[in-house]
């Protein structure tokens, strides 16, 4: 499965958010480009363990149910997936500004490896091993791009 720890994906990753605009309109949901960038980040800052992902209690309940059918294969996140409250970005954003940020996130992740992920439990799956952090992410980033066609 594709993850963020392979550097061909880390690049592909990195010139499909360059792609981008100010413009995008999304293909569902009701985000900007630059809210859905800044969305991204903020899932990555748990990934990197710079914020502690708040406990969804349905979460917990469903999520370990979920859990085995979303690391099973490559298979996208189905659109509206539910998201935490932390991670909704309702304020207007920089384009420009959120993909620097993003780019510098993922980049953090990829070099620091497993040993610099998280020791944090996902606030939706629980406890996540670092590999499954770094497909977590990827889909999640992929999710979002897709959202916007890129």
């Amino acid at each position: 499965m594709k993850n963020l720890f392979e550097p061909q994906t880390v690049d592909e990753v990195k010139a499909r958010i360059s792609e981008l605009q100010p413009d995008s309109q999304p293909l569902w949901g009701s985000m900007t480009s630059a809210q859905a960038a800044a969305h991204c980040s903020a899932g990555m800052e748990w990934a990197v363990g710079d914020t502690v992902p708040p406990p969804m209690f349905v979460g917990r309940i469903i999520g370990k149910i979920i859990k085995p059918m979303v690391f099973r294969d490559d298979e996208p996140m189905r659109r509206n997936s539910p998201t935490a409250k932390t991670l909704v970005i309702a304020d207007n954003k920089e384009l420009a500004a959120e993909q620097r940020r993003l780019r510098g996130l993922i980049n953090r992740f990829a070099v620091n490896g497993p040993g610099g992920c998280t020791t944090a439990s996902h606030s939706f799956f629980g406890k996540l091993t670092p590999n499954e952090w770094a497909i977590l992410m990827y889909k999640h980033l992929d999710h979002h791009l897709r959202q916007f066609g890129v």
